[in-house]
């Protein structure tokens, strides 16, 4: 096998432009960055510059477009950029931006691949971090779907199938290819954004995009393109692949294996890039230490004081700085608990849920070095919602995100889930205590 070597740009660059769908003027430069740092968005508007790993763990929900956010600060649209990154095999790199959307010049990620390449790749003294794929992943909603396969050759295989039959301006298009710098820059970083008329109409309406028009990207209406024409004829499809290649930089590795998607959006490509996100974090746990856990019971016991029954986390999983953590109850019918909620049909109380949450809080307010020796006090919360029960046999995920983090107080927003379903969630506020004061 080849050794593969980590790569960063030679020299900075610079894009410059106006956001998609605000319309703000925005300027990114690329700078060269360490081997193992990955690819982190720097917000320089902001009072004090804000990092965010481009990862998994900080997509933001949106509509239609990308984005990853730290606490209140976020970066939309931020797809075309990452496609082009992963495309040219870039694995670390800082992209300054003094805007809360990337620029998008010529509705297509041709520019960044442009700019990127001209900067010059260079490798590093470091092996490359890799994903391979080995089980098959499969993510549907309604008709439509995306698939995670193991790839027999090496490399990215992608596959799209985009069908608009409905509609005589796009129809179906399938479009095929395995994934070269070479062959993105020639055959898909041309590929634009596109809507149908009566979209483009309802965002226009909404505020979002009025400083764009049908020739700046692709308006589509029964008969084609309006005042523009296609870069090819199957211009949609290839877009979409674009899309997918950026969604799936946020698994931070590169991706080995083939994808193969139905009529997908960023919602699933941003789902099956969590999976896979999760898949290689676990991966990498159980290859440097034979388990997956971060922080095993042991180690929780000297964070956390909290002792049998009371001790709700197995272990945790993942951490992101001081910023959101992700942890494993396994429950059990040997817990307690269940000797009395409730005879016959047992069902895990929604308050010790909630404490579970509170108690993974406190390990994420541990990472920071300056509350070493705090206990976080459960002060108020807010939101609560128990959305299921959770029974015997399940395995809770529960995932905190700070909100706010003081010397004396702090505050999370945190959910639980079973598989793929939210059990419950809430906004939960703490003081933060000595344990001399216990």
């Amino acid at each position: 096998m080849i050794l593969k070597l980590q790569k960063t740009v030679k020299t900075e660059s610079r894009i410059t432009g106006k956001g998609l769908f605000g319309g703000k003027d925005a300027k990114v430069v690329f700078r060269p960055a360490p081997a193992d740092t990955g690819i982190t968005f720097i917000r320089t508007d902001v009072q004090q510059p804000v990092r965010i790993s481009a990862i998994a763990p900080n997509i933001a929900e949106r509509s239609r477009r990308t984005t990853i956010k730290k606490g209140a600060v976020s970066i939309e649209t931020v797809e075309h950029c990452l496609a082009a990154v992963k495309a040219l095999e870039i694995d670390n790199l800082l992209i300054e931006v003094d805007s809360s959307e990337l620029p998008a010049p010529d509705c297509s990620c041709a520019e960044y691949f442009k700019v990127l390449n001209r900067s010059g790749i260079v490798e590093q003294d470091v092996k490359r971090k890799e994903y391979v794929i080995e089980r098959p992943v499969a993510i549907t909603a309604g008709d439509a779907s995306i698939y995670a396969l193991p790839y027999s050759e090496d490399g990215l295989s992608l596959t799209y199938d985009l069908d608009y039959g409905g509609h005589t301006g796009i129809g179906r298009q399938v479009f095929s290819c395995r994934l070269t710098p070479e062959d993105f820059g020639r055959h898909l970083a041309p590929a634009r954004t596109f809507l149908l008329e009566a979209e483009a109409k309802q965002f226009q309406a909404r505020g979002m995009g009025t400083h764009i028009s049908p020739r700046d990207l692709l308006v589509i209406n029964s008969d084609g393109p309006i005042k523009n024409k296609y870069r090819f004829p199957n211009e949609c499809v290839r877009h979409k692949i674009v899309d997918l290649v950026g969604d799936l930089a946020l698994v931070g590795r590169t991706v080995k294996g083939r994808i193969v998607a139905y009529k997908s959006g960023h919602s699933l490509n941003q789902q099956l890039a969590r999976k896979l996100y999760e898949a290689a974090q676990k991966q990498e746990r159980i290859e440097k230490s034979g388990t997956d856990a971060i922080l095993d019971i042991s180690r929780i016991q000297k964070v956390l004081p909290h002792r049998y029954p009371f001790l709700l986390v197995d272990k945790v999983v993942e951490i992101e700085g001081d910023t959101w953590i992700k942890a494993v109850k396994n429950v059990t019918f040997n817990e307690q608990f269940f000797q009395g909620h409730f005879p016959g049909t047992p069902i895990m109380p929604g308050v010790l849920i909630v404490e579970a949450m509170a108690q993974v809080s406190g390990l994420l307010f541990a990472q920071r070095l300056e509350l070493t020796g705090k206990i976080a006090v459960l002060l108020s919360m807010d939101g609560v919602k128990l959305r299921k029960a959770v029974r015997p046999g399940d395995q809770l995920v529960l995932i905190a995100e700070s909100d706010r983090m003081k010397r004396r107080t702090a505050q999370c927003r945190c959910k639980a889930m079973v598989g793929d379903t939210v059990v419950a969630e809430a906004q939960i506020r703490f003081m933060l205590v000595d344990e001399e004061q216990i």
